[in-house]
This record gives structure tokens, sequence and C-alpha cells, in this order.
């Protein structure tokens, strides 16, 4: 169902662009749209990691720059069943993190330095805990693409008298210019938050079996969210389709456009799996409070995981 709901799901994002293409080219239009999208299609296949990781220079990391966090992540993939993925630290005060490769033997894992340094072993392990989970549903492959069609849609919009020079100057060109500008953008937009909104609970639920922790995810989320509000990705202000790839939405903030669920209903979900899992001990609920600040004074369970940051000097 997965695979059947994937290809349904790209055909959308193609019909969308040739119908934009057609919209302001004519027949000829829709079929260098079709060609544009097919030519997307194979190059964001082979090369879907490559493609995230430049856009946020990251850099590698191995056991040997930081083992503390290398180790943390194999691990989880063992726990998973997983091949070890390649472990990638992105310099950032932005907190968050995302996966990315066309399948599990050519999966990458990437966190930001600013993740790393608000959160706790637990919530680090509970983040990519949900990563691996987006790997082990190979949805990786799919956000990638989606976000990168998506892309392109807007950038065909922005083109639209380019490709509709040719056509009659009248009312049909004007609603053309109206469609590529307006209506294109918003549709590729409802298509990807579709896809991303199921695959988050889905890795949610994953990360939680996978770790062992929901609560510790769900604390993750909640310091996310808050700290992105503040500092939003330099990313997704240029590209904002690269919020769908995010644990949390690039800005922090959810709306009826955010490619991810509210957080506190994920929050939620993840203390009824909490519950499912017989995780009855007592742990405090974290509130989602899009402004709050992260606080100054760090608890004293986060001094056995400093050496998580890649910054850190031994």
């Amino acid at each position: 169902m997965n695979a059947i709901r994937t290809t349904m799901l790209l055909a959308a994002l193609t019909a969308l662009f040739m119908a934009l293409g057609f919209t302001i080219g004519g027949m000829g239009g829709a079929m260098i749209a079709l060609l544009v999208a097919a030519g997307m299609n194979l190059f964001t296949f082979w090369n879907a990691d490559s493609i995230v990781l430049r856009m946020h220079g990251a850099r590698e990391v191995d056991a040997a720059s930081c083992p503390e966090f290398v180790g943390l992540v194999h691990g989880l993939a063992r726990r998973a069943n997983l091949p070890m993925p390649r472990v990638y630290v992105i310099d950032s005060d932005h907190p968050n993190a995302f996966a990315t490769g066309r399948d599990p033997a050519h999966a990458a894992v990437a966190a930001t330095t600013g993740l790393l340094a608000i959160l706790d072993r637990d919530e680090i392990e509970g983040v990519m805990a949900h990563e691996l989970a987006h790997v082990r549903n190979r949805d990786t492959l799919i956000m990638t693409m989606t976000a990168t069609i998506a892309g392109a849609i807007s950038m065909l919009a922005n083109f639209g008298l380019f490709f509709g020079g040719g056509r009659d100057r009248d009312g049909g060109q004007v609603l053309a210019t109206i469609l590529a500008v307006f209506v294109a953008p918003f549709a590729a937009m409802i298509v990807q938050m579709a896809i991303s909104r199921h695959r988050e609970y889905g890795a949610d639920r994953g990360g939680a079996e996978i770790s062992g922790k929901p609560r510790a995810l769900a604390s993750a989320l909640a310091k996310l969210a808050n700290a992105a509000a503040r500092i939003p990705s330099p990313v997704v202000r240029t590209n904002p389709a690269a919020s769908a790839l995010y644990i949390v939405p690039g800005s922090g903030r959810d709306s009826m456009f955010s490619t991810h669920p509210a957080t506190e209903n994920r929050i939620a979900e993840l203390e009824a799996i909490a519950d499912e899992m017989g995780l009855l001990t007592a742990a405090p609920r974290p509130a989602v409070v899009a402004h709050s600040s992260v606080p100054k004074s760090r608890p004293r369970t986060q001094k056995r995981v400093s050496a998580l940051d890649p910054t850190r000097r031994n």
C-alpha cells in the first residue's frame, strides 16, 4: 500500500506539472513539462541524498570525529535491523534533523548542532529513531522527490509569461498567468502536505518502537518546536519545500499549509503509544509554546551526553 500511495502521489505531482505546462504553453508546454518531470524524477532518484545534504552544507562524521553520536545511531540501526546509514552534522543554530537517500542501503541521517545542544541523550535517541523509521518505511525518497518537484512547479509558475509568450494575448492568457502564479503552487503544497502528514505519524510510531522511549521523543518534539520558532531554518527561507524533510517544521510553526501535523497532536499520539507499550512511569507532559525560551540552565543528565556535540574538543 505504501508503494501504491507513493506512485499515485508522484503521478499526481507529475500531472500537475504537465497541466501547468499546458495552461501556459499549450500542448508543447505540456510535453516540455512531462520531459522535465521525467528527468527530475530520474535525477532525484539517484541523487536524492547528495541534493539534500549539499543544500544544507552537511558534513559527514564518523566514529573517530563524533564517537557518541555515531555510536548512538549505530545502536539504533542495529535495533531497527537496518544497514548503518551515513551520519552527518549541520553547523546551524536551527534545531532539526532529517533522513534522506533512495533506500535503506543508501540512506543518510543528519542533525544540526542546534539540536544536539538542546536535547539530552534520550531525546536525541528518540529523534534519530524517528529518522531511521523514515528510512525503514522508505519515506526518504518520496519526501525528497516531492520537495524537488513541488519546488520546480513553483519555479515554472514564475516563468509563466516566458512559456506563454507564443499564445494569444487575450483573456485566456490572463487566466493562464493567474493559474500559474497562484493555483499551481497551492496545489503542489496540498499534495506535499498530504504526503508528509501521513508519514510523520508513522515515523513517530516507528521511532517509539525502535528506541523504546516514546515520551523522550515527545519531549524532544516540544523542545524542537519551541526553539525552531525562535530560530527558523535558513534553508527553508529560500526553499520552503525543504521543510517537509524535517522532524518539525522549519519555521517551528504549524499552519493549515504545514507539512507536519500539529506538534501537540503528535505528542498526544506518543503518549498513547507509551500507554500501549506499558510505559506507565510518570513523565511530565511537555507543553508546546511557540515562542518559549530554552532554559539557560542545563539538566544534570545533559552532562553525560555533551560528547554528542561534534563541536566538543576531547
